[in-house]
């Protein structure tokens, strides 16, 4: 990367990168990219230190997460690669015109490579996080998005508490590539000047007047108050929806799975069964923990199947139940063996193997689906303290997903063992991990990712109805939901596997077990 200026021959605004648009590859399209009908550029605004990276960052990894393909374009980057060695805050006066030409090629360059990433990469979303804190800046990259045909949003973080600045300061520059040296007075000093620096060509969006017409929200006091204007499409409103729920403040959040149930030990998936008797054990366990690591005010999720309340109720606290934190509906192939899916079902198994994120069960759900349902969990989940999510193996693997920044093909294959509880922290740019396995042995109900490159074919994959079976004519929806302790007042309808021969009955499944890429994640894994 190199702020020079680039070969034009692959034009941003280039017919036929047009006409082959890849934004509608199989590989990249989900629910949400349907909500772009033209790329949009998400530009950032504000004075250094107001958090424009955190939520830059931060909204990139939601998007990506529901499926809409976004990149981050940090202008910082570009003006690393200029001028390698960094001296001090004299580099962002107004009147140095030497830098003040490598600025604004730094910027043209950045654009340039917005109008690939969304033009010929297939990407949707591209966020610019720079100052863009003068007019001028913000005319140019208009001009730039209505040359290309693309929709901007503009993201304004106006901040003037000191002690928010201060602890920015701190906490993230510090540590910065301009200050190798990392001696916190001296970046203290030198940030604070190089704020002043931009406060005298500073003009925030005028709501009233010069930007009346544009689209923005300006986030106030990291969140204390809004200002939405003209927001023009329901990606925007999505935008304007996660920007206002993410809060700046230290807490936690605890996942994990429910004790293992009696099914688990069958090998079975789905299901509503009960815990096991090793199960019992971990949910006792699980009291412990949160009673020697002192987890107060702590709020307790669950599901409404019956090994996430039955964990629960063991730790003798306040807890709430949700729906959409059931695990993965498994259709036909409910309360069945991977080994009994295999023979009843081959066609249904090989495409799932094909691409496990797509897939829906018939009369299920994909992990796809999955994640469009947990989005008012994560939601929540940025507004809450402290909270422990006893959850599905399905389904804290998508929490985890979102988390830890995986993608598609990753997050099927996210490694949640059975009693282990994970404690997720929020840092600067990123999630700290920590893994407490408590000393219970239970079954691994984890299914690697097949070898190999496997065949796939797309248009079996994706089903407009939810409940086309292609392979059983066992077409009986059954309900599986009903309170602890209760049984349906309506007998249910013959399982899948009752109607299968014995010997396939009493075949045992492949099995289950968090990995991580790095060391620095697992860092914080202990034994309780």
């Amino acid at each position: 990367m190199s702020c020079t200026q680039r070969d034009n021959g692959a034009s941003t605004n280039s017919t036929e990168a047009k006409k082959t648009d890849p934004r509608c590859n199989e590989k990249k399209c989900s629910w949400a990219s349907y909500m772009t009908n033209s790329p949009t550029m998400i530009v950032m605004i504000g004075l250094p230190a107001r958090g424009k990276t955190y939520m830059s960052k931060k909204l990139t990894r939601y998007l990506n997460w529901i499926g809409v393909p976004t990149k981050v374009f940090n202008l910082g980057v570009y003006r690393r690669e200029a001028v390698r060695a960094y001296k001090s805050y004299d580099f962002f006066r107004h009147d140095n015109e030497e830098a003040m030409k490598i600025r604004k090629q730094c910027a043209l360059v950045a654009l340039q490579d917005v109008g690939v990433y969304l033009s010929e990469e297939g990407g949707q979303i591209a966020v610019f996080d720079a100052t863009n804190t003068t007019r001028e800046r913000r005319d140019l990259i208009q001009a730039f998005v209505k040359e290309n045909g693309f929709k901007v949003f503009f993201v304004e973080s106006v901040c003037d508490d000191p002690d928010v600045i201060a602890a920015n300061i701190l906490e993230v520059k510090v540590s910065s590539p301009d200050y190798p040296e990392k001696h916190r007075e001296r970046v203290m000093e030198d940030f604070l000047k190089r704020i002043e620096c931009y406060k005298v060509t500073y003009q925030p969006l005028d709501p009233d007047d010069y930007d009346k017409d544009l689209s923005f929200i300006k986030v106030i006091n990291v969140g204390q108050r809004f200002l939405v204007n003209r927001v023009q499409d329901y990606i925007q409103s999505k935008i304007v929806y996660y920007l206002m729920n993410i809060h700046v403040h230290s807490h936690s959040i605890y996942l994990c799975r429910h004790g293992e149930s009696n099914h688990n030990v069958e090998g079975r998936i789905g299901g509503d069964s009960e815990l096991s008797p090793r199960g019992k054990q971990f949910a006792h366990a699980l009291r412990d923990f949160i009673d020697e690591y002192e987890l107060l005010d702590l709020k307790v999720w669950t599901s409404q199947l019956r090994r996430t309340i039955q964990t629960a109720e063991e730790l003798g606290v306040p807890y709430e139940q949700w729906k959409i934190l059931n695990e993965i509906d498994a259709g036909v192939c409910e309360e069945m063996t991977y080994q009994m899916i295999q023979e009843t079902f081959p066609e249904e198994f090989a495409l799932r193997d094909q691409d496990k994120y797509h897939y829906r069960y018939p009369g299920g759900e994909s992990y796809q689906d999955l994640v469009q349902r947990l989005e008012p969990v994560i939601m929540e989940l940025e507004r809450q303290g402290n909270v422990l999510v006893i959850c599905h193996q399905a389904v804290m693997r998508c929490l985890l997903a979102y988390f830890l920044d995986k993608g598609a093909d990753d997050l099927p294959y996210m490694k949640c063992p059975l009693h282990t509880v994970l404690k997720l922290t929020p840092v600067a740019y990123g999630c700290k991990v920590e893994m407490f396995y408590l000393n219970v042995e239970a079954v691994n109900t984890h299914r690697d990712r097949p070898l190999g490159n496997v065949p796939r074919d797309s248009a079996l994959i994706h089903r407009r109805n939810s409940y086309t079976p292609l392979s059983s004519h066992d077409q009986v929806k059954r309900p599986r939901l009903y309170s602890a302790g209760n049984q349906p007042w309506l007998p249910l309808a013959p399982t899948p596997s009752a109607l299968m021969p014995e010997r396939l009955q009493s075949q045992d499944s492949l099995c289950e077990g968090i990995d991580f890429d790095s060391s620095e994640e697992s860092s914080g894994c202990v034994r309780f």
